[in-house]
């Protein structure tokens, strides 16, 4: 089974890796900041347009390329400053996840992740099942 989209947007910047710690009661609580909720949120609602109508249950190769504005720089130039490119895909990953697409995004044994300045904006997603032919290619 495979699910290849492009959803058109402009990417969010913020990722999980900014989530907020408070101390109530003496112990550490961690939060999300409302531009992270925002992301979330963002993502969840572009994602569900595309969900499978089964989940997949099988090891799999998740694709994603992410078309960020380009101002001045090229069309299709490298994006070589933050964020991070595996910040970005743990906030999309827990979307796709929250979404429904999968279980759980431990089922990703595969991954190939590129950022880049685009006319186009938006992220491009293939998420394709591993078979036992697979493995180790």
């Amino acid at each position: 089974m495979t699910t290849e989209f492009f959803m058109p947007m402009d990417p969010p910047t913020v990722t999980h890796q900014e989530k907020k710690v408070t101390v109530r009661n003496g112990r550490p609580v961690f939060y999300e900041p409302a531009e992270l909720k925002a992301a979330r949120q963002k993502l969840i609602a572009h994602l569900a347009q595309h969900k499978p109508e089964t989940k997949y249950k099988r090891g799999l190769r998740l694709t994603v390329l992410w078309c960020f504005p380009k101002g001045e720089h090229a069309d299709k130039e490298y994006r070589t400053t933050r964020p991070d490119t595996d910040n970005l895909q743990k906030l999309l990953k827990d979307c796709i996840t929250a979404a429904g697409f999968w279980d759980d995004d431990c089922q990703v044994a595969v991954e190939h992740v590129e950022k880049i300045w685009a006319r186009r904006t938006g992220i491009y997603v293939r998420i394709d099942e591993l078979g036992d032919a697979d493995a180790g290619a």
